[in-house]
């Protein structure tokens, strides 16, 4: 499986657009190479670097698997947005204002075996637990955001 992005490559800094700092909307993403067998998609994005643990910015499960892409500031039909961390539904971008070192933010596609028919109000934990038996493929891209100078 594969996960990439038009405006960023997997290890470059996030592109300010995306950050709290400007219009904190989702970037665009590609998916491809998704197993033949794929029932649905869960795309996890968590800042690694947050403590006292990861960072949850924005959860989506049940994504229909024929989905290629998401187009900047959309979530697919037929997706779940779950909860992010403080309760929140919907992308939350790095917000650099708050800490002075370099953070690390992953994207995290994975291809299931089954539909997780959850409902929204649904956090991380639970999507991972429903989905632990059922993971047929995964894709990360790695993405960092600085405070500014």
């Amino acid at each position: 499986m594969e996960i990439t992005s038009a405006l960023f490559k997997h290890g470059e800094h996030i592109p300010k657009l995306f950050t709290c700092l400007d219009r904190n909307i989702n970037p665009p993403l590609n998916f491809a190479v998704v197993p033949p067998k794929t029932k649905s998609l869960v795309l996890i994005f968590e800042d690694v670097d947050a403590a006292p643990k990861p960072w949850i910015h924005w959860i989506l499960f049940d994504i229909p698997p024929e989905t290629t892409e998401l187009t900047e500031g959309t979530v697919p039909p037929g997706a779940t947005e779950g909860l992010a961390n403080n309760h929140s539904f919907g992308y939350e971008g790095p917000c650099p204002k708050y800490f002075k070192d370099t953070h690390h933010y992953w994207f995290r596609l994975y291809a299931l075996d089954t539909k997780l028919n959850l409902p929204p109000v649904t956090e991380r934990e639970e999507v991972e637990e429903k989905m632990k038996a059922h993971v047929i493929g995964k894709a990360e891209m790695l993405v960092s955001c600085s405070a500014p100078e």
